[in-house]
Formats: structure tokens, sequence, C-alpha cells
């Protein structure tokens, strides 16, 4: 059974009201205790795979999950065991099931090789509310959950509202998604219990930051199919970045995953949107403000703890940045904004549409041909500015950055159309103007705080010196990388 399910986290002052709400309904209550098992190294949660004995009212219940092809969705398998509490969980149980084939290998087990000992991680104790919703010719199952979470010695509240889809298309949960996280400041997470558990047993409260993964697709996929493939990668960067901040978390590598899932995710929608017959949703302002907001959050952090470090050990003075610079506002309040909350259920809903009528490219060419005309125009116009790339306004050099950005995320879009050999080889001649063109952006954005915080305090002026001299040598630099790109790189998808 595959499983379509959106999990949001409530803000602790709407808790009141969102049960109030639930209860406008007829709802049913439910106490469900539940105990998770791995092995001892963690060889199911490494996959994304969970192992559970719970109780539901007096019936014990067996239920294997496993990660599905797209964004929120997931394999699951329930076996009901009856009113005796089982000691552990069997995992023949599942046995001849996609979640039984997905034990095996998170277990890496050959054929006929037993399974192994499992252990108790951490438990749940939750006390549910439940509602049955028909919106538009759907049946939504509503779930208000309230409890804890237990790992040895620790715990952790939950206070979650999750909305299952039993019946009709996924839009029409979505729809209703939409309006509780409009009326009650809801935010999306893709953090499960299980995943908390994991979390807390460990001793962590977030998780590892998550890159990008390639999009999966069959070689012959229409232009929709690769459309929502690719849109799906990137909403699993995107999603799982965003809900460790939304959460609270302040780590500078989730801050630089979701900018970079977000600029995926904004060239995906620019360039690939002849391919989908069109998106649906005005979802790039409100994408664009959350990564502004990232982006300026990333620059201070940038130039206090890394910039300002190398010109102290060039010999300048310290700076007081606590009184130079205007208050940000907090990571988790951009992510919890409701536009951009709005923005990823609308994205959600196209990923998990029913499939219709496929949009053919718009000059009726395959999405191959596509893709192969919006390449060659991005890499000749890299080439193109490249090649003069010193004597460019200032403006137009950071055009050209953000251009090669998209060059290098369309390539990587499209890398399992073509021979992976090559395309790697063209990536691989692409990162060092990248990164070339990175710094010397970073250090000329920065060059201009410096001088800026110099007219208040003559402390400054050390540094703005230091980056003034090492404009000229890292803008060099870029030239010469652009000239070598242009001469090893080769199409791949020619």
């Amino acid at each position: 059974m595959t499983e379509f399910e959106l999990k949001f986290e409530i803000p602790r002052a709407r808790r009141l009201a969102v049960e109030a709400a639930m209860r406008r309904g007829r709802v049913a209550q439910q106490r469900l205790q539940a105990r998770y098992f791995d092995t001892p190294e963690g060889a199911l949660a490494a996959q994304g795979v969970v192992l559970r004995l719970r109780k539901e009212g007096r019936q014990w219940v067996q239920t294997a999950k496993a990660p599905g092809r797209r964004p929120l969705e997931r394999l699951e398998h329930n076996l009901a065991l009856g009113t005796q509490a089982p000691s552990a969980p069997e995992l023949s149980r599942h046995k001849g099931t996609p979640v039984g084939d997905s034990l095996r290998q998170a277990l890496k087990l050959k054929a006929g090789e037993a399974f192994p000992a499992l252990v108790q991680v951490y438990a749940t104790d939750i006390v549910r509310l439940t509602r049955l919703v028909r919106v538009r010719g759907a049946l939504v199952e509503m779930a208000l959950d309230r409890g804890h979470i237990s790992a040895g010695d620790r715990t952790l509240p939950v206070s979650e509202l999750e909305l299952e889809l039993k019946q009709g298309d996924a839009a029409a949960a979505v729809t209703l998604a939409s309006h509780w996280c409009l009326r009650h400041g809801l935010w999306l997470s893709t953090v499960s219990k299980s995943q908390k558990g994991q979390r807390l047993a460990a001793g962590q409260d977030f998780g590892a930051a998550v890159g990008a993964r390639p999009p999966r697709f069959p070689r012959h996929a229409t232009g929709r199919e690769l459309a929502g493939a690719v849109l799906a990668a990137c909403l699993d960067q995107v999603l799982a970045n965003a809900s460790d901040l939304a959460g609270g978390c302040t780590g500078e590598e989730h801050i630089h995953q979701l900018r970079v899932g977000l600029r995926r995710l904004r060239t995906a929608l620019r360039e690939l949107e002849p391919l989908a017959g069109g998106w649906g949703g005005p979802w790039e302002p409100a994408l664009a403000d959350v990564f502004r907001a990232l982006g300026q959050q990333r620059d201070r952090d940038y130039r206090i703890h890394t910039l300002q470090r190398q010109i102290e050990a060039a010999g300048g003075p310290p700076l007081d940045w606590e009184g130079a610079l205007d208050a940000l506002p907090g990571v988790a309040r951009s992510v919890h904004s409701p536009v951009f909350q709005q923005a990823l259920l609308g994205l959600v809903g196209f990923v998990h549409a029913a499939p219709g009528e496929d949009t053919p490219a718009p000059d009726a060419t395959s999405p191959k041909k596509f893709l192969r005309k919006r390449l060659t125009r991005l890499h000749q116009q890299v080439l193109a500015r490249g090649s003069q790339f010193t004597e460019l306004p200032e403006a137009e050099q950071h055009a050209l950055r953000k251009r090669l950005k998209r060059l290098r995320y369309l390539a990587e879009f499209a890398l399992p159309l073509f021979g992976k050999r090559k395309a790697s080889a063209y990536l691989a001649a692409l990162k060092p103007l990248q990164d070339a063109l990175g710094i010397y952006h970073d250090e000329v954005a920065a060059l201009q705080v410096w001088q800026g915080l110099s007219g208040h305090d003559p402390r400054a002026l050390f540094g703005a010196g230091w980056l003034s001299a090492r404009r000229e040598v890292h803008g060099q630099a870029c030239q010469l990388a652009c000239d070598r790109f242009a001469r090893q790189a080769r199409p791949f998808w020619d």
C-alpha cells in the first residue's frame, strides 16, 4: 500500500484552537502506544525504513514503512496481531510485499538469509483524535496527535496534525491542508515521529542537512514525467532542510542546503515549464523571498565568521558587528511564512497530481531535444560573457554567475538522458569556474559592507583596503577560469 500523508507542526499558541476546530466534526479518540525497532547499528533508519509494534486500543498491529517514489509518499504494510502483546516484531510477516523488499535491502540480506535480531530504540505514547472529511470528491482522514516520544530517560512532546488521503486525488488533501495552514499558522514538516525518535535516542536535536539527489525518471519519459521527477527531487531537499529550520535549527549547513534546494527548484520552474505545460501556481515570488532572507543570513555569517577572521589574521582590527548591523528576521520565521508554506503545498500537489494528457515540448520535439536546446543556449551565453569577464559591469558579472548555476543544475537534471561519463566530465570542468565566481562575488559584496562601516567606524578601513586589493586578483582568476572552461568543457548533450 502506498500512503500519501501531509504532516504539520502546530504552534504552541494555536494548539487549543486546532483541537477545538477538530472537534467541530465527528471525531474518534484512541490511545496509540508504539515501540520502534532496528538493528543495534541502525541499518533500517539509515535507509528510511521504519518497523514498529503499536497497540491501537486493545489490538496490536505490526507496521513496516519505507520511502516512496515521491515527496511525502510512503510504502506501508500493516498486520493485525490480536490482543496479546508481542515481544518483538517478526520481519518475515512482510515477505512478498514492496516494504518487505525494502527491509531486506536495508539489512543487505541475500536470498534465503535469515533476518537479524532487533532491539527497541524508542517508544511513543499518543492520544489521537481522528475525523473523516470529504473534500472535492476525496476522503481525507485528519488526525490530531498529542503525546510524547521516549528513548531511555529522554522525552520529547508531540503536537502534530496529519492529513492522510484515503480515497481520491492528492489535490484534495492539499486543498484541505492549505485551509488549515492559513487559518492556524501550521507549517509542513517531513520529520516523522520515527525520525524524531531516532534523533532522541541518539541525543540529537536535528538531523544532518540534506543535499541534492538526482531525479529519477525513465530514459523515454514524457515531458511532464520528467518535469515532475525533477520537481520531486528538488522538493525532497527543500522540505527536509526547511522542516529542521522551521523547528528551530540554525545550522549554517542547513541554511546552505535549503538555499541550494530553492535555487535548484527555481531553475526547474524557470527552465522546464514548457515541458510541464505550466505549473499551475505563482510560486516563484514566495520561493524568491525566502531565498533572499536566507541569503542575508548566510552572507552575514560568512562575513563575520570567515572574512573578518581572515582580515584579523592579516593584521586588521576587530569590529563591533553587533552595533553595526541591523537585526535580521529569524530563519524559522522566514520558513513559517504562510505564502512560503502555500507555495510548498502547491508544488507537492503538482508532483502528486493524477497524470493527465501529456503536454508536448513547444516545438513538438522530444524532451531530450528540448533540453539540448536549453543547455546549448545557456552554454553559449556563459562562453560569450565569460570571454570578457573582467570588462563586464559588476551587475553583468553577477548575472553570469547566476546563469552558470542554472546551466549546472539543468545539466544535472538532464544527466539521466545522456551518457553519464561525458556529463560528469562536463560538470567537473564547470566546478572550478563556479567556485572562482563565488569567491569573487562574495568579496565584492563584502567590500561594499566594509566601505559602509568605515563611515562610522574607522577600524573598518583596513578591511575595506584588504578586500579592495584582492578584487583585481580574484577578477583575473575568474577570467582564467572562464577561459579554461571554454577550452575544456565539451557539451555532453551534442
